[in-house]
């Protein structure tokens, strides 16, 4: 069983793969992860860099905004991952392997932060239509027959 601390890295080390899938960063994390778990062993090695890919396609098919669920799951799965290796060792190694990750971790884009929606119209009056707001689906009708119409004044 592992301890709060190395619970949490392992916690990061998910969030982290997750993040880097899909930025210039990808690569290099790929490879270090791929290299963390395969323990020296090739097959091992190619076989994570396989589930890397995998986890990037998984974000990948969801475009740019790679839905909450898909995200959550690809966390879950690098987690357990990094879990069971971190179990796997005796303590000493499991300090130094959690060292790696750390290192990993750090090297890693930051998380994007997304606190909401701010809209901001500025320079006078707009005599068109505006649309403020995020993530519209649908199609989006405007109120006004020709928006390029001076209201009366």
């Amino acid at each position: 069983m592992l301890n709060e601390a190395m619970t949490a890295l392992a916690a990061a080390g998910g969030t982290a793969v997750v993040q880097a899938a899909g930025t210039d960063a990808w690569h290099g994390l790929r490879d270090r992860v791929a290299r963390l778990l395969g323990r020296g062993d090739e097959e091992r090695r190619q076989a994570q860099l396989e589930r890397l890919d995998r986890t990037a396609a998984a974000l990948a098919a969801g475009g740019d905004g790679a839905d909450e669920q898909t995200c959550t799951r690809q966390e879950a799965v690098w987690q357990e991952r990094f879990e069971i290796l971190l179990e796997s060792l005796g303590e000493d190694e499991r300090e130094a392997v959690g060292a790696e990750l750390r290192s990993i971790i750090d090297e890693s884009p930051g998380p994007v932060e997304v606190r909401g929606v701010h809209n901001e119209i500025s320079g006078g009056t707009q005599y068109g239509t505006v649309i403020q707001g995020r993530d519209f689906h649908g199609p989006i009708y405007p109120t006004l027959a020709d928006p390029g119409r001076r209201p009366a004044e």
